[in-house]
């Protein structure tokens, strides 16, 4: 396992941030979403432990960029997501370093876009591991931890796939439903704990996950890339805009934050009104 990690002073003038001392993990954090949401946790000043496939040196950059921006210890963890032991292994390291995780997101996520007759049953399993999997490994390693503290924040990015579904998506579908039931069971069993669970369901972020789908459903669909945009993704937005990442990233940043206590078990749309059909 790859662990870079880039050390900031937590000595600051002025006042203390409402983070300040909070250890948070954001799964699927070296692009798009996840690190727009590391980058906002960093400004809270939360200890950022980001995790992803990066070449290492690509790590590194992004860590030595986030900690002393915002004057925080960032490290990277390469666990890969898909591997129960992994997981254990990354929580393990983190604790051992900057203690046990107070915050934890989990953002990783991988697409395949095929007709259900046609879809490899590799990437059905691939895409339940990481999207769906990965969460309930993560937020079981986690709550012990929570739990003794009486204090945790649990923050699952779904989708507005999480609410409804769209052709040629099976198992993204699949897994995104399984977060919001996910979320939900965790809240109930943990809400006498400190501890809260919620899921952001974001509508279409151009982050490089969708940009790497748009050929895929412009091929199952028998469309132009420009006509995939216009008429699949920005059509279920009334809008007619996409999400931003600091959107996501500033109710991410609010849910962890201590006035969001009463908020949990909720399945949270930013979909540009996609959701409201």
């Amino acid at each position: 396992m790859n662990s870079i990690m880039a050390s900031a002073g937590l000595a600051r003038s002025g006042n203390p941030r409402p983070m300040d001392g909070k250890v948070a993990v954001v799964t699927g954090s070296t692009s798009g979403i996840g690190l727009g949401i590391a980058n906002a946790l960093a400004s809270a000043g939360a200890m950022i432990v980001l995790n992803g496939i990066a070449d290492p040196i690509d790590a590194e950059k992004l860590c030595q960029v986030l900690g002393p921006r915002h004057d925080v210890p960032v490290r990277f963890d390469d666990a890969d997501m898909s591997k129960p032991a992994e997981i254990h292994d990354m929580v393990e390291r983190i604790g051992r370093s900057f203690g046990p995780v107070d915050i934890l997101v989990n953002n990783a996520g991988i697409q395949y876009v095929a007709p259900v007759e046609d879809f490899p049953i590799d990437k059905w399993n691939e895409i339940i591991a990481i999207n769906l999997s990965a969460a309930f490994h993560s937020i079981r390693q986690v709550l012990p931890g929570m739990k003794r503290r009486r204090w945790g924040r649990i923050i699952n990015i779904a989708s507005a796939h999480a609410l409804v579904a769209s052709p040629f998506k099976a198992a993204y579908v699949a897994a995104k439903h399984g977060i919001a039931g996910l979320t939900k069971t965790v809240a109930l069993e943990v809400a006498e704990h400190g501890i809260t669970a919620n899921a952001i369901c974001p509508g279409y972020v151009l982050t490089p996950l969708v940009e790497r789908q748009i050929p895929d459903t412009a091929k199952a669909r028998g469309m132009t890339a420009e006509q995939v945009v216009k008429e699949v993704l920005l059509a279920a937005q009334p809008t007619k805009q996409f999400v931003t990442t600091e959107q996501v990233a500033a109710l991410a940043t609010f849910l962890a934050s201590n006035d969001a206590e009463s908020i949990t078990g909720a399945i949270i749309p930013v979909d540009g009104g996609w959701t409201a059909h």
